[in-house]
């Protein structure tokens, strides 16, 4: 063989060994989330799944508590880990209500590059809006199915996501793979966006804390600063802002709230408003339960605003 012949061989050989490096999708991590709990043995048998496609995949966990058929709270837990986690990681999200039915199994990559393998029923409307949608396959179980499940049309967390996230993640499959190519849409939960209209902002309530029923927006902390005319927070504390949360067409509280770094900017069970870990702004009451107090829930149909105008009473029930 010639040495030109020879040249030409190698060259070939590695553009396909770095197409198929560019091809493969996953970065070796799936990361699980569920309202199975931990009482039995669902979870254990995902990770089983995962690693009996690829041993040295990295099988985390997000959470498995999510109440049963939450899909809100679901599509908030993803929304707020993804950024934390690398380009390429594969998120395995199973809260199903609607398994069996005909809603769709999907594998929605965002522009930001990451994976979210789940049923399409609006676990996917918050990373979908924020992340942005690069693109959407529906899983072909004909090939993306765990062998020997055929028979079984309830637990498609164990046979078909766990099994896809994990051939994805470990590049058994690439994207384009998983199965036919979708509209760039997800089915989604309607809420309240983040704004600010005039002089009050606007938002919703994706999640209450559940430790201490602290009760968390999702207007961003800027939105504040901006509202206020501000470049920083100091000159903010302890100023009073008129809080009102409704549901629907039916007011929960309102009445006025102080601004503060922290809970020991007021007395023990006084409400406050502060910056919560996610950098958006939250309503707690010092050592006290403020969702339960005003009978507080989370989800979509939850509206919050707050304005710098001052009412003469502190929030009652």
């Amino acid at each position: 063989m010639s040495v030109h012949k020879i040249i030409s061989l190698i060259v070939v050989t590695l553009s396909i060994q770095v197409s198929q490096i560019a091809f493969a999708s996953g970065n070796g991590i799936v990361v699980f989330q569920s309202d199975f709990g931990l009482n039995d043995q669902a979870v254990s048998a995902m990770h089983g799944v995962a690693l009996g496609v690829d041993k040295n995949l990295k099988v985390e966990d997000l959470t498995h508590n999510i109440p049963p058929y939450n899909i809100w709270e679901g599509a908030y837990r993803l929304d707020a880990v993804a950024d934390f986690w690398p380009q390429h990681t594969v998120f395995v999200s199973v809260v199903d209500p609607g398994v069996g039915s005909d809603r769709k199994s999907v594998v929605l990559k965002t522009q930001s590059n990451h994976y979210f393998v789940t049923p399409d029923n609006g676990t996917l409307t918050l990373v979908a809006q924020r992340l942005g949608i690069a693109e959407i396959r529906q899983i072909d179980e004909k090939v993306n199915r765990l062998a020997g499940s055929e028979a079984s049309h309830t637990f498609h967390g164990r046979d078909v996501y766990a099994y896809t996230g994990a051939r994805l993640a470990a590049g058994a499959i690439n994207f384009e793979q998983v199965g036919p190519r979708l509209k760039p849409e997800v089915t989604s939960i309607p809420f309240e966006t983040p704004r600010i209209e005039g002089d009050t902002l606007v938002g919703g309530i994706p999640i209450l804390d559940p430790a201490y029923g602290n009760v968390w927006t999702n207007i961003p902390m800027s939105f504040l600063l901006s509202l206020m005319q501000s470049e920083h927070y100091a000159p903010l504390y302890s100023q009073n802002f008129t809080v009102k949360i409704s549901k629907g067409n039916k007011n929960v509280m309102s009445g006025p709230i102080s601004f503060e770094r922290s809970f020991a900017g007021v007395e023990e069970g006084q409400p406050l408003l502060y910056v919560n870990s996610l950098e958006n702004l939250a309503l707690a009451l010092n050592q006290a339960n403020f969702a339960a107090k005003f009978d507080i829930q989370s989800g979509g149909e939850w509206r919050v605003e707050i304005a710098h105008k001052i009412t003469p009473k502190m929030p009652s029930k």
